[in-house]
C-alpha cells in the first residue's frame, strides 16, 4: 500500500511528478537511466542520514537555505537534471520528513520507468513487476532473506540478480534492485505491486481514451494523434469509444486531464452561462 500523504506532501509531489514529466519529454532514455539512478542514490543518502533529512524538511528553515544545502551536498557528483529535480522537492513544503523521502523515491521510480517508456517496453515492465510480486507473495522466506538489512547490501541483491537470472528487462531489474536496497521497512511483494501500479500509471500517459459521436476515418484518427502527440510532447495511442449521446465531436482524455469538444459539451457550457 503507498504511503497516504498529507495535502500539502501530496501537493508537493504532485508538483514534483510534474517537473519530472517535463524533463523527461525533452530527454533521451540514456540520460533518463542516468537521472534514475542518481535519484536513487540521492534517496539512499537522505534516508541514511536523518539529521540532513530532517534539516531539508523542517519547514522553519528558509527555502532557500534548503536547496542551497542541498546543492552544496551533491555539487559535482549528479548532473544537472538530478539538481533541478532534487532542489524543486527539498524547497517544497512536506508535512513530515519520511514525506520528503517518499517523494525523492517516487521521482526516482518515474525517471527509471520513463526509460522503458522511450523504448516502448513499459507493457513488458509493468507485467514483470506484477508477475514478481505474485512470487514473493508465495515466497515468504525469499522475501525476508531479500528484505533482511542486517545482511550487507551487496549480498541481497545479489540473491535478487540470481532469483531474476537475467529474465527481466533493464528497467525491471533496475528498480527491483533499488527496492532490495532501500526497503524502508516494507514487504516486497506490496512494493512491487507498487512499482507495477507505478507502471501502469506512466503508460497512461501515452493513452489518449477518446469518446466520439461517429465513427473516425483513418486519416482523421492519424491527424488526432499527430495533434495530441504535438501537444503533450510525446507519442501518443488513441482508445476510441463510441457514445452517441454526445450528439457529434469529440471528448478526449489524457491522463486524467479532459478535452471536451463535444456538441453536448458545448450545449451544457451554453446552459450554464444562461440566466436563470
Amino acid at each position: 500500500m503507498a504511503v497516504l500523504l498529507q495535502a500539502a506532501s501530496r501537493e508537493s509531489l504532485a508538483a514534483a511528478a510534474e517537473r519530472l514529466d517535463a524533463i523527461v519529454d525533452s530527454s533521451s532514455a540514456a540520460d533518463l537511466e542516468t537521472l534514475g539512478d542518481e535519484l536513487f542514490a540521492v534517496t539512499r543518502l537522505v534516508v541514511t542520514q536523518k539529521p540532513l533529512r530532517t534539516h531539508l524538511s523542517d519547514p522553519s528553515v528558509p527555502q532557500d537555505a534548503r536547496i542551497g544545502l542541498i546543492r552544496q551536498v551533491l555539487g559535482g557528483q549528479v548532473g544537472e537534471k538530478t539538481l533541478d529535480v532534487v532542489s524543486g522537492v527539498v524547497g517544497s513544503r512536506w508535512s513530515r520528513s519520511l514525506d520528503l523521502v517518499e517523494a525523492l523515491e517516487t521521482v526516482a521510480r518515474r525517471a527509471t520507468l520513463a526509460v522503458a517508456e522511450k523504448d516502448g517496453t513499459l507493457d513488458e515492465v509493468e507485467d514483470q513487476l506484477f508477475r514478481f510480486g505474485r512470487i514473493l507473495d508465495r515466497e515468504p522466506e525469499l522475501t525476508a532473506l531479500l528484505a533482511d538489512t542486517t545482511q550487507p547490501e551487496e549480498r541481497r541483491t545479489a540473491l535478487l540478480d540470481g532469483v531474476l537470472g537475467g529474465r527481466v528487462s533493464p528497467v525491471t531489474a533496475a528498480l527491483l534492485r533499488q527496492t532490495v536496497r532501500i526497503p524502508r521497512g516494507r514487504h516486497l511483494d506490496v512494493a512491487a505491486e507498487e512499482l507495477s501500479e507505478l507502471a501502469a500509471a506512466r503508460r497512461d500517459r501515452y493513452v489518449a481514451r477518446v469518446s466520439t459521436a461517429v465513427a473516425l476515418s483513418d486519416e482523421q484518427e492519424r491527424r488526432l494523434a499527430d495533434t495530441l502527440t504535438r501537444i503533450y510532447g510525446r507519442p501518443m495511442s488513441l482508445q476510441i469509444e463510441l457514445d452517441e449521446s454526445l450528439l457529434g465531436g469529440l471528448v478526449v482524455e489524457v491522463g486524467g486531464e479532459v478535452i471536451d469538444g463535444s456538441v453536448a459539451g458545448r450545449l451544457a457550457a451554453a446552459g450554464r452561462h444562461l440566466p436563470s
